[in-house]
């Protein structure tokens, strides 16, 4: 159907200034909204405090206000500007939580605007642990055994009906704020008060722990016809108990039985409809028993979130400017797919290759935080890296969070073989996710840990660790040779891997500039290949690329003069 020629004028609220929890990954959406908007005849009106985006840019939409995002500030613009709409799914957890407390408190209705992109009652249905805990019940899907805490003597009626371990998620909270693992009543008491007070209405889930199974989030969309497309299945590396945006995250999802994926489709279309997002996308977690498959809901976030961002990339599919189309009227089959320029975007996403996504802490310029990873947020940047396999993927990743690894592990700065660090440390790390978990594994690897014994300390899926078995396999087979005898059938395999020439100089004892020149002369080179949303099957007008170690090149670069842009990196702080 077409779009709505009934709104004239929308605001649009972004996410504010950078804070840990709360990234840039908003800037994105805010801005491919406001391209969306433009592009479709509508008047824009953007309110961000931060000023160090794009989307405060004054070309980005028509009234820009740099203000507090604070109810009562979007109010005096609503009462200023009289939009027809609010969209509130594009600007993070900020969005979604003004919306819904200006709608509580009767300024929509004054003011005659209305919620696109998701209602008051889907932000309400996602967001209140209460509603959110029925509706998923309504459909018979399961979640932790749970309780609603408003008060310390509520938690602790719940935890004798719960038992310990706890999950405390605090309703309408960013990045996991407030929220916490309890392991004892000390605690409890400590942890429920503050996640009460993180609260904005004071409710905490108090809820059965699943630490340990396996966290999946899948990227769904839907638009005002039921018309549903599942863009993207992601898998944390980290079982339950780390916050999705701390952990190292594949997509899609590597470990799934074929009846696991399918489930978890079919459940997915279920809650999008349940919650009642009529037009835009969801971020649905799930924890998954790695023992019986067993499926149980976390949360459903109603909105373009961290992890759309992430499948957005991944695939090639613009979910932000999708959501954005959705939200005014447009269906998916009339929505044209800006990196093909050919094919609609009703249509899923074919990923041809592993995409790995691995975040950046700083935990040196806090020494008194605590380094242990939990359901709070405490990265301060992410990277993604695209290969042919986990095991490129996951190489490339660790050295693009720029923090002197070049890989993982044999770059010259491990210190296990000159500490000899003792197994009882090793397990240690291994049982309590931090930030140096993934070098952690290598060691226990190099010392002769099996891929059962890391499994059962970490829960990390044994699939991941055997893919890290084979990278310390073969880095075992290369240091048998040196630069001169090398047979080129092992030099392509170590690049294949993922092993950067940082890597294989000290592993080989020679200079980095020497093994470029090595295997450049042995033929090894880089080859760029597409992501275009469909593997190949359309000739896309604007894809990107990744590159990789194969033999053949899908680079298309043509004759005409180009710049470089380099961007920034990873945050940083």
């Amino acid at each position: 159907m077409p779009k709505r020629t009934d709104l004239k004028k929308i605001l649009i609220i972004g996410s504010g200034p950078i804070v840990i929890g709360q990234a840039c990954e908003f800037d994105y959406s805010g801005s491919q909204a406001c391209k969306a908007l433009r592009e479709e005849g509508y008047q824009i009106v953007l309110v961000n405090s931060n000023p160090a985006t794009i989307m405060t840019d004054p070309e980005m939409a028509d009234r820009t206000y740099i203000e507090p995002l604070t109810p009562q500030f979007v109010e005096k613009i609503i009462e200023k500007e009289r939009p027809d709409a609010i969209l509130p799914t594009l600007g993070g957890q900020s969005g979604l939580n003004i919306t819904y407390f200006l709608a509580k408190e009767g300024v929509l209705d004054k003011y005659q605007v209305e919620t696109i992109g998701a209602s008051v009652e889907a932000i309400a249905r996602a967001e209140s642990r209460k509603l959110f805990k029925e509706t998923m019940g309504s459909i018979g899907l399961a979640v932790p055994k749970s309780g609603l805490a408003y008060s310390l003597e509520d938690g602790f009626k719940l935890t004798e009906e719960i038992g310990f371990p706890l999950i405390l998620r605090p309703a309408f909270t960013l990045g996991g704020m407030g929220g916490s693992a309890v392991y004892n009543v000390d605690e409890l008491k400590i942890c429920l008060e503050r996640a009460i007070d993180f609260s904005p209405v004071h409710q905490v889930l108090v809820e059965q722990s699943v630490i340990g199974w396996k966290e999946i989030e899948f990227e769904i969309m839907r638009d005002c016809q039921d018309n549903v497309v599942i863009v993207c299945s992601m898998e944390n590396l980290d079982p339950m108990g780390v916050h999705t945006g701390d952990s190292a995250v594949v997509a899609p999802a590597q470990t799934l039985t074929a009846q696991e994926y399918l489930n978890l489709v079919n459940w997915s279309k279920k809650v999008i409809r349940a919650i009642g997002v009529t037009g835009g996308g969801a971020n649905i977690q799930y924890a998954v028993n790695p023992d019986n498959g067993q499926i149980r809901i976390i949360e459903v976030n109603p909105r373009v979130s961290r992890s759309s961002a992430l499948a957005s990339k991944a695939t090639g599919f613009p979910i932000a400017r999708i959501a954005t189309k959705l939200a005014v009227g447009l269906t998916l089959d009339e929505i044209k797919n800006d990196v093909t320029g050919k094919t609609y975007t009703f249509f899923e996403p074919t990923v041809d290759y592993c995409v790995f996504k691995i975040c950046r802490f700083t935990f040196e310029k806090f020494p008194e935080a605590d380094p242990v990873l939990g359901t709070s947020m405490k990265a301060v940047g992410e990277a993604m890296a695209i290969g042919r396999t986990f095991k490129e993927a996951l190489q490339k990743g660790i050295r693009s969070t720029e923090t002197r690894r070049y890989g993982f592990g044999a770059d010259g700065r491990d210190i296990p073989e000159r500490e000899q660090r003792n197994r009882q440390e090793i397990s240690q790390k291994l049982i309590y996710p931090n930030a140096d978990r993934f070098f952690y594994i290598r060691y226990a690897l190099r010392q002769g840990m099996s891929v059962d014994e890391i499994h059962q300390l970490s829960k990390i899926d044994r699939w991941f660790i055997h893919n890290m078995k084979e990278i310390t396999d073969l880095e075992k087979r290369l240091e048998k040779y040196s630069l001169k005898n090398i047979p080129l059938n092992l030099m392509r395999q170590a690049k294949e891997y993922g092993f950067s020439d940082v890597q294989l100089a000290f592993i080989l004892q020679c200079q980095e500039e020497e093994i470029r020149k090595k295997r450049l002369e042995m033929g090894v080179k880089a080859v760029y290949k597409l992501v275009d949303t469909c593997a190949g099957e359309v000739d896309p007008e604007k894809p990107y690329f990744y590159s990789t170690y194969e033999r053949v090149n899908e680079c298309r670069a043509g004759k005409k003069k180009k710049v470089v842009v380099l961007g920034g990196g990873p945050n940083r702080i």
